[in-house]
């Protein structure tokens, strides 16, 4: 099973955007049995609140739900259960490392990073644009899905 965490600052828009659009995507190809998917955030700012309703109603469009997704933040323990850590930009990735440390597995990344265009992805909360937040993430989650592929982690 690989064991997937996305990670934004508040972990109310890109994360969880990118948890359940790649959870939606593995689910359509056939593969969701060897997947484990979550988010988290790396600010304590948001914890407990509900998914923002940007990215609720852009998912809600395309036949996704985020139902029962609350914000959570990212803890030290997650760098031992997880295979893949996935920042949505290079702030998110300092912090990821301030909390789990060092990472001598490689575990994390940037989501664009599996792209062929590598760029953070911008913030919706800031930007109000959820669509051009939602094309990125989907390019990234289709990236990454094809190099789990292309190394034969996913059958």
């Amino acid at each position: 099973m690989i064991k997937v965490l996305f990670v934004c600052l508040g972990n109310i828009c890109r994360s969880p955007m990118a948890e359940f659009v790649f959870r939606d995507m593995v689910q359509k190809r056939g593969l969701a049995d060897q997947f484990h998917i979550a988010s988290a955030a790396t600010s304590s700012e948001e914890l407990g609140n509900p998914v923002h309703y940007g990215t609720t109603n852009k998912l809600k469009a395309l036949g996704i739900s985020t139902k029962g997704k609350y914000a959570v933040q990212l803890k030290k323990k997650d760098y031992q259960e997880y295979d893949y850590i996935l920042g949505m930009e290079y702030r998110n990735i300092r912090n990821i490392d301030r909390i789990v440390g060092s990472d001598p597995k490689r575990k994390v990344h940037m989501l664009l990073d599996f792209s062929g265009n590598p760029r953070d992805i911008a913030d919706p909360w800031y930007t109000g644009n959820f669509d051009r937040t939602y094309d990125d993430i989907l390019e990234g989650c289709e990236g990454f899905l094809n190099y789990l592929i292309s190394t034969g982690a996913v059958r």
